[in-house]
């Protein structure tokens, strides 16, 4: 039986891999491996820290290998909080699923809209949408609007419509649709289809890898959102798992400064920053879990807006 090495002479000389090109390979797997493990390091130091007593990080700092362990932290606060954690977690599932979908919808609809060549004022309708995404109006008539005219405070729907259209995206989509042939669309006109039968049975079904990409964005901006429970929610049972952390915090934080009401304790002590580190892992969890899984998706809906015409 030959070696490997005689199997690899034995390839025409085409096939074979310079030395040299083995070598760039190595030192490129190495590069990319490294600039991996830079970015690695403060999502392991961050679970390292949640699992550290408060004591051992004052004394010795963060280290990615403590020398004791605990979960006081995590007791700490599903014990204290647990029952409304949960609560803001269901709250933050149906604004991310809700939002998300009725923003694709929308983003959709007007993408595939002004991606027509045959639809009068469809660069009026692109520049008035560019136009308010780089000059707005301001907070506060932004908040009157919301509040008085939309009437969305302290409601669950104040989580769901100021963040339910972006431009960025609407664009993206456009790009995708205009990429899609135009006789796909001519031949199903010819077959009788209206606009309505293309968008959901043509233009959606051809443009999955853009709207896993946009549907990934808009799924992140609604998780991570909190602005909009700090502006219109005061009803701590629709706080959204993101705002209602940040508020466990900010407690912790003060508590632990001594900024304590008159009459509390002055001696209480809290794992401020621990707490901090946990919170973080609560909060990223799912997101970690899901994006591999629609990473390769991601990644080619954004070189297609960045390339395609």
């Amino acid at each position: 039986m030959n070696s490997p090495y005689d199997r690899y002479m034995a390839r025409p000389r085409h096939m074979r891999i310079s030395r040299s090109d083995i070598w760039v390979k190595v030192l490129a797997y190495a590069v990319v491996g490294l600039f991996g493990l830079i970015c690695l390091y403060p999502l392991l130091l961050t679970v390292t820290v949640s699992f550290t007593p408060e004591s051992v990080i004052a004394s010795d700092g963060y280290r990615l290998i403590p020398r004791a362990w605990t979960l006081d932290t995590y007791t700490y606060i599903f014990a204290h909080s647990g029952a409304r954690i949960l609560r803001s977690y269901g709250v933050t599932v149906l604004v991310t699923v809700v939002g998300t979908l009725g923003a694709m919808l929308i983003t959709c609809m007007i993408s595939y809209a002004i991606s027509l060549k045959e639809m009068r004022y469809r660069n009026v309708i692109a520049f008035i949408c560019n136009f308010t995404s780089i000059f707005s109006a301001g907070l506060v008539p932004w908040y009157v609007v919301c509040v008085n005219w939309y009437h969305l405070r302290d409601s669950i729907f104040a989580l769901i419509i100021p963040a339910m259209f972006s431009v960025w995206n609407m664009f993206l989509m456009r790009t995708y649709f205009k990429t899609i042939s135009v006789s796909l669309y001519d031949a199903a006109k010819i077959d009788g289809a209206g606009h309505w039968t293309i968008f959901f049975r043509i233009a959606m079904p051809l443009s999955k890898t853009a709207l896993l990409t946009v549907g990934m964005m808009y799924a992140l901006a609604y998780w991570n959102d909190w602005w909009h429970a700090l502006m219109f929610v005061s009803d701590r049972n629709l706080y959204p798992l993101q705002y209602y952390l940040y508020s466990i915090v900010s407690n912790v934080n003060a508590i632990s400064s001594g900024r304590v009401p008159a009459g509390a304790a002055a001696s209480i002590r809290l794992p401020a920053e621990t707490v901090k580190m946990a919170v973080t892992i609560i909060t990223i969890g799912p997101i970690l879990f899901l994006y591999p899984f629609v990473q390769r998706y991601f990644v080619q809906g954004i070189m297609t807006g960045a390339v395609k015409e």
